[in-house]
């Protein structure tokens, strides 16, 4: 065995190991591991230990924006603990809805030296206490110190652990160890009894019944034996039982169900749990009517209706928030691919007589770059699912090759579905479904996989609309703003700008350095609300903030002509705006400021520290207001940051902490470039991957 395969099992078995133990100190009957994976907004799950398949399965991928306790407890970086079902309706409504059984779990991160790894979470019964005992709080915080020490100590030794999203399933744990002295005497006690007797593994499979429960479920014991209970008879199959076997699973507590047989008796199965398994007892009511017949539902060869349910019903309640498209295919990805075994999705619009792949998940780079752009004239199988209107399934590769050539060479999947979409504005494009293994499509899969299609398909026009309105806002956002910053002898100067990531609107965050001979005027300001409205204002802001400055007037000056400006037009929203005028020759900044965060100075030699500048109130808000400016030193080598408060604000956050860490990562990063220490800064904001605000930053260094 190569010495990389093993180092990699040698540290999936210490990170099994940590997991095992905590459950088993902790009295947890379920235990999950999951580790980061991509660009570290994806968490795929690595280990666990007493889920059924059927469960994990739609849980294997988690996106750290997903409301779930383990993505909150990434982001957080902190413990998050729910005790029971009706907390985890109120503060995680979709995990609910998903998993509507009874249960509490704590989800704690793994936190590493510089990062974080992934996040691990325990389940109890919902007997647990509503809080965590102190040795419980003992052992997930030293669990979570080892498992990270473990990951790192991999990652130095060059040998990172890469999950792939195909759990590990550790062994349960056995509240005691059988004792084979009894065996014997076990199955004569059962078999005597005129009750069915059945066990259940965590996956439903049957590993032993008694004589009397064959009888009952119409079968022979050796037929029986290792198959998944609830296809043993077709009059089994029904939603109920499954939910039942998933809920005493999860909830670790006694239940029961009714069923009814072909001959129209009652039969009640009652489930005893344990982190092992389950066991039934089957017991015969008097005689009722029969139960009704369901139709076959999709894939029901490979799914059951509880996992239609389970899985379909989240994922049509999130597409109900996804905004954009790839938010979309990330949903399909998460929920659906798993569980319907789909390889690679990809979303394709006709846009100007060609193919444009809008969104895509599980095609590599290089395939996607083959089919974006190609012309609508050259016959592909997307071009004709676009200019027909009708699905079409391929359930080879042969099969592909014979009817298009192209495609098959360059997809090296191995059965697709091409599934038409239409938006209410008359956009057409093609849903793309591709199988990992040769598929024979029955029409129970045709059915269902169009359905799955029309599903996404408003939310995917939905989705294409606020895309387009996105490039809108964000194209009309960069007029607004400077191109470029003026070249200034002696003055290094850089600045960004990163909008919100949730919202299609226009931000109101801006930037201005304004050359005046030997002197300059640097201006950062941000405009309430995010709409056209507000971008107008922003482009009066900087209009009247230059025409006062080449006037000659100083930052205070300049801010209250601005302020009477904005009261005259009787605007509804008001502005937070910082002028700081830098003058080289006497080696001086200016600054006054309009309800607007302090600027950070680095002197030379010396730490960061903030400027402390008298704050007025916003601009529009007090026509009578005055803004006193402040004078400070600005010698060569030293060097300013201004910034907007998406940069340091987050929600539960203290933001005089965080322009103080603003501060002390200043101090930290002496000999860098303006350019290089604007993009440190930004890598450090608290929330940089997902912004409820626009982000802008100004850096000014003073050259000798």
């Amino acid at each position: 065995m190569p010495s990389d395969d093993r180092t990699a099992r040698q540290c999936a078995s210490a990170l099994d190991e940590v997991l095992g133990e905590a459950a088993r100190a902790t009295g947890a009957h379920i235990g999950v591991l999951y580790l980061a994976a991509g660009e570290g907004q994806l968490m795929l799950m690595d280990a666990e230990i007493g889920l059924p398949a059927q469960i994990a399965r739609p849980w294997t991928r988690l996106r750290l924006n997903a409301t779930a306790p383990a993505a909150l407890a990434v982001r957080r970086r902190s413990l998050v603990w729910v005790p029971d079902h009706e907390e985890m309706a109120r503060r995680f409504p979709s995990t609910a809805l998903a998993l509507p059984y009874r249960f509490a779990v704590a989800a704690a991160p793994i936190e590493g030296k510089d990062r974080v790894w992934g996040c691990w979470s325990l389940i109890w019964p919902p007997s647990h206490p509503r809080e965590l005992s102190a040795q419980e709080l003992d052992v997930i915080t030293l669990s979570s110190e080892k498992l990270a020490a473990l990951l790192e100590r991999a990652a130095e030794n060059g040998h990172p652990v890469r999950p792939t999203g195909e759990p590990r399933v550790i062994p349960p744990v056995r509240r005691r160890a059988p004792d084979p002295e009894y065996a014997s005497g076990a199955s004569d006690y059962v078999d005597r009894l005129h009750e069915g007797c059945v066990t259940l593994d965590l996956e439903g499979r049957i590993t032993f019944l008694n004589p009397t429960a064959a009888e009952l479920l119409g079968g022979e014991v050796t037929d029986l034996l290792g198959k998944p209970l609830w296809e043993t008879t077709a009059w089994l199959q029904e939603p109920l039982f499954e939910d039942r076997f998933r809920a005493a699973v999860v909830n670790q507590e006694v239940t029961c169900c009714v069923t009814h047989r072909p001959d129209g008796r009652r039969l009640e199965f009652r489930l005893f749990p344990d982190p092992t398994g389950i066991s039934l007892r089957l017991t015969l009511t008097p005689q009722d009517e029969a139960a009704p017949q369901h139709p076959p539902v999709f894939g029901a060869r490979d799914l059951s209706r509880e996992e239609v349910f389970y899985n379909f019903v989240p994922f049509a309640a999130a597409l109900t928030r996804a905004l954009k498209v790839q938010e979309i295919v990330d949903l399909f990805a998460d929920h659906i691919m798993p569980v319907v075994k789909v390889q690679a999705m990809a979303v394709a619009i006709a846009e100007g007589g060609k193919l444009k792949i809008v969104g895509s998940c599980g095609y590599e780079r290089e395939v996607l770059d083959r089919f974006d752009g190609v012309p609508l004239t050259l016959p592909t199988p997307a071009e004709r699912a676009i200019r027909t209107g009708e699905p079409a399934f391929y359930s080879s590769p042969d099969e592909l090759r014979r009817l298009y050539p192209y495609a098959a060479e360059h997809d090296r999947m191995s059965a697709w579905a091409f599934l038409p979409i239409g938006g209410s504005d008359g956009t057409a494009g093609v849903c793309v479904l591709a199988f990992g293994e040769p598929r024979s499509f029955t029409g129970e899969d045709r059915a269902g996989l169009t359905t799955l299609t029309e599903l996404i398909s408003q939310a995917l026009d939905r989705a294409l609309l606020y895309d387009a309105k996105e490039r809108l806002a964000h194209g009309l956002q960069e007029t607004l703003l400077p191109r470029r910053l003026p070249e200034i002898p002696r003055l290094a100067a850089a600045a960004r700008y990163l909008p919100a990531t949730h919202g299609v609107e226009i931000g109101g965050d801006f930037y201005d350095l304004i050359r005046l001979d030997d002197t300059a005027m640097a201006v950062i300001g941000d405009v309430q609300g995010h709409n056209i409205t507000a971008a107008a204002l922003m482009g009066q802001v900087r209009t009247a903030v230059r025409t006062h400055a080449a006037a000659g007037a100083g930052p205070g000056e300049a801010l209250t002509f601005t302020n009477r400006l904005l009261i005259e037009t009787e605007t509804e929203l008001f502005t937070s705006c910082l002028l700081v005028h830098v003058d080289l020759r006497l080696r001086t900044l200016r600054a006054a400021s309009a309800g607007h965060p302090p600027p950070l100075l680095r002197p030379p030699n010396a730490p960061g520290e903030i400027i402390d500048v008298p704050v007025g109130p916003p601009l529009g808000v007090d026509d009578g207001a005055d803004y006193p400016a402040v004078v400070v030193p600005f010698p060569p080598g030293a060097l300013l940051a201004m910034y907007t408060d998406g940069l340091v604000e987050t929600p539960h956050g203290d933001i005089e902490e965080a322009i103080g860490a603003l501060a002390c990562l200043l101090t930290g990063a002496v000999g860098r470039p303006p350019q290089e220490l604007a993009d440190t800064l930004l890598e450090h904001a608290p929330h940089t991957a997902q912004r409820a605000d626009d982000i802008a930053l100004l850096v000014l260094e003073h050259c000798a």
